[in-house]
């Protein structure tokens, strides 16, 4: 064998033995890097429950559930609904930390011949991924059989377009203990929570009778009704079990009952009184002596629950008034004592600024009573100096100046007050005042216009709203009309009809005491997008 054939062979030899290792250490590599696999998407399953679930003459106070893997606690005290409520929380375990199961102390006396479940919502999660068992709920009875009917329903809100997540369904048992006061005393005989899924909600096992059916939104978590803070919803016949109704549940925000805080000084020259209900219906007066050289008015607070008493400075120690509300017969008497604090001068602001917007009212307002204007002294020009005709009306109730004029496109205005056009309660008046304002052109706007078919009743109030339901522009009809809302700020709006029962031109609340339902408000389903320089054309079909 020649020298050539001799190396030829090594190298064939010596690349082949190359191979072989880059092939092991590629092999090597591959065992040694873990592949993962398919992400944990099962939750935790129930193997075993002490005493057994569905169990019957329970008469224990722990209660163990086993899962076949770790699992953890999550937001269980807003998640797990026990119905009937509990009067004391029962101690549940693990908080923190994972176990292979979840333990439940209970702390209260178990009624009598009652069934009662535990709806977990998504609070059992496993310890590796978070996937929540969902809905798990554990059943048992004191008695000897589980109680096993069900009533179903929706819930909604009654002005904005999605219901609130959490709301507690309540059903009270009517029977010679219930009034209609109860739901503000006691929690009920049955709850459940449509938590943070979905409006649809089921109310289990449980027992035949008459009962009265609410929905409250709990923000206190006391399963009670607190006019002040809660919403609530209720359904005005008795719901008789069984039944295969479904019912629909119209969340609403009563208007709250008269109430007056203690008043203060907020300044030097006013008297500040919160209060709750109606101000028409609520006078103040002072039994304190004060000089006759003294002035007093009074005034609401704009877009607040506040009256403001004011009053020309003089030297006393404290001031006694009494606060009355005609309607309902009430009187309230305070003594308000004096303190350092300054004193409320003149201070006076437009509503808008920069651009003004087409269709939008115009005011100046002020923060101390304006009891006089001169329009002698208001000037409005355009860009080339020239003269603007526009009409100025004193709102006392406001405590404002309304301005109506024609506004053109692609303008800018000049607003002038000199000394003295505005005087207020004090006998103060404003310095000169310069407010410049501009307005875009007719094509940086759109144009709306809108036909309501179907089953349409009058009065009615249409609106558009932004995506989170405040209101940008509406329109009132007492009969039929063609709806046109002129230009619109390119955005996506929605559309509320308000169904104006009484034709005040505004929304009105329920009240559960006095059984009225608030005012039917219906969605255009989808929101519409208005472009700029664009007419869009639309028609909403209403069902009953």
């Amino acid at each position: 064998m020649n020298i050539f054939v001799i190396v030829m062979i090594q190298r064939i030899l010596g690349f082949l033995f190359l191979l072989l290792t880059v092939s092991a250490l590629i092999q090597c590599a591959r065992r040694g890097t873990p592949t993962g696999g398919d992400k944990d998407v099962t939750p935790p399953k129930l193997v075993k429950a002490e005493p057994k679930n569905m169990s019957i003459n329970f008469n224990t106070n722990k209660i163990r559930l086993y899962f076949d893997e770790y699992v953890k606690l999550k937001d269980i005290e807003k998640q797990l609904i026990v119905s009937p409520p509990l009067k004391y929380t029962p101690l549940i375990s693990p908080q923190g930390s994972a176990n292979r199961y979840v333990e439940i102390i209970l702390k209260d006396t178990l009624k009598k011949n009652t069934t009662y479940t535990f709806n977990f919502g998504q609070s059992i999660i496993d310890n590796n991924e978070g996937n929540p068992l969902s809905y798990f709920t554990y059943v048992f009875s004191t008695g000897d059989y589980i109680d096993s009917l069900m009533v179903s329903g929706v819930v909604k809100d009654a002005f904005n377009k999605n219901a609130d997540t959490f709301i507690s369904i309540m059903l009270y048992e009517i029977d010679s203990t219930y009034t209609d006061s109860t739901i503000y005393r006691q929690p009920p005989n049955y709850i459940t929570n449509t938590l943070d899924s979905t409006p649809i909600f089921h109310l289990k096992n449980l027992k035949e009778g008459k009962y009265a059916m609410f929905g409250v939104k709990d923000e206190a978590k006391n399963n009670i009704f607190n006019q002040k803070v809660d919403k609530i919803a209720f359904i005005k016949d008795t719901v008789s079990l069984p039944t295969d109704s479904v019912y629909l549940l119209t969340m609403f925000k009563e208007l709250p009952d008269y109430s007056v805080s203690v008043p203060n000084f907020a300044a030097k020259n006013k008297i500040i009184f919160g209060y709750q209900g109606n101000a028409k219906d609520i006078s103040i007066k002072a039994l304190s002596n004060i000089p006759d050289t003294v002035k007093t008015k009074i005034t609401k607070e704009r877009d607040k629950d506040t009256l403001n008493y004011w009053f020309t400075p003089f030297k006393a120690d404290s001031l006694v008034f009494t606060v009355a509300n005609d309607k309902e017969n009430l009187i309230d008497t305070f003594t308000v004592k004096t303190k350092k604090v300054g004193v409320d001068t003149l201070i006076v602001q437009p509503n808008q600024r920069g651009t003004l917007e087409f269709g939008k009212p115009f005011y100046i307002g002020a923060n101390t009573p304006i009891t006089h204007m001169d329009s002698s002294k208001i000037s409005l020009a355009r860009k080339d100096s020239t003269l603007v005709t526009f009409n100025s009306v004193l709102d006392t109730i406001g405590n404002k100046i309304d301005f109506d004029f024609e506004v053109e496109p692609n303008e800018n205005y000049a607003l002038e007050l000199l000394p003295g056009a505005i005087v207020d309660f004090f006998e103060t008046e404003n310095d000169t005042i310069s407010i410049n304002l501009t307005t875009k052109s007719y094509a940086d706007f759109g144009n709306l216009r809108l036909t309501l078919d179907g089953a349409v009743t009058y009065p009615l109030i249409v609106q558009l709203t932004d995506e989170k339901g405040v209101t940008a522009k509406e329109l009132f009809a007492s009969e039929y009309q063609v709806f046109e809302f002129t230009n619109i700020k390119p955005a996506k709006y929605l559309i509320r009809i308000i169904f104006d029962s009484n034709g005040n031109q505004k929304w009105d609340t329920g009240n559960y005491l006095q059984r009225i339902q608030p005012e039917k408000v219906t969605y255009y389903p989808n929101a519409l997008e208005v472009r700029a320089n664009w007419e869009l054309e639309q028609t909403f079909t209403l069902s009953n």
